[in-house]
């Protein structure tokens, strides 16, 4: 099993804190980390390796002034890549996105700047997206003569709705700001995106790492499965998580009266 410190890392940047909280950078500021296929690649070991290592919330950021303006088209043209080189390069950006999804690690993304085609791809795979007032989304696959290929199509479309999603796609429509949040592109529009986000993922290491695991993955299961086969899977989670003894304590301090009410700030 590979630890943190087997890692090897160029593209990216990768630091823990005493908390257990990880910061993962994306580390091509020159590029508004377009993402290469190297990057790719690491973004699948760093997030293959999160949930094995005690991380218990994860923060994506990137270095620069913006987040990630998606596919390396630098890199593409000079590939000269067939039909079947960029399927397989896809498959690896679906499966680095699906660890991100599914691998029951909190990952809150920092936003800023260019967050624009795969760069909105990765950041529709976090658990949650904190905007600063920097933060622009686009698609602009339809004018570079591209069709999305990391998953806009299930997540992005997901957050906004396929009318919106074609929106982008044809027109190259930009969202920001208030509005981007209020279509669903992000949970919060702050000054600060990276400090919000700290604080989210230190709200979130706060829950046992059970509760966490079920929240982070299995709702994503079960939003892809029928009606009938989610209940039953969200009953087997629910049997397994309410029951572990991570929540006993807080159970009883809940009973007892002693927990924190659940009221407004």
């Amino acid at each position: 099993m590979r630890t943190i410190s087997d890692l090897s890392l160029e593209n990216l940047r990768l630091d823990v804190d005493e908390d257990g909280i990880a910061t993962v950078t994306l580390n091509r500021p020159a590029k508004r980390n377009a993402l290469d296929a190297a990057t790719i690649d690491e973004l699948i070991e760093v997030f293959a390796t999160l949930p094995r290592a005690g991380v218990r919330a994860c923060v994506l950021r990137g270095e620069g002034t913006h987040f990630s303006a998606g596919l390396d088209l630098v890199e593409h043209y000079h590939a000269n890549r067939s039909a079947s080189d960029f399927m397989h390069v896809c498959l690896r950006w679906h499966e680095a996105f699906n660890k991100m999804e599914y691998g029951g690690v909190p990952v809150i993304a920092a936003l800023k700047g260019a967050v624009v085609g795969g760069g909105l791809e990765l950041a529709s795979a976090a658990h949650i997206r904190v905007a600063d007032h920097s933060t622009y989304f686009g698609l602009p696959e339809g004018q570079r003569g591209l069709f999305t290929g990391g998953g806009a199509t299930i997540r992005v479309a997901d957050l906004i709705g396929k009318a919106r999603m074609i929106d982008m796609m044809l027109s190259g429509r930009l969202y920001r700001g208030q509005e981007a949040v209020d279509v669903g592109l992000a949970q919060y529009l702050v000054d600060d995106s990276e400090a919000k986000a700290y604080e989210i993922a230190r709200a979130a290491a706060q829950n046992p790492p059970l509760s966490n695991f079920a929240i982070c993955s299995a709702i994503s299961h079960m939003q892809n499965m029928s009606a009938l086969d989610a209940a039953y899977a969200e009953s087997v989670v629910a049997g397994v998580v309410n029951t572990q003894e991570a929540a006993k304590a807080r159970l009883e301090a809940f009973a007892k009266g002693t927990a924190a009410k659940v009221k407004p700030q």
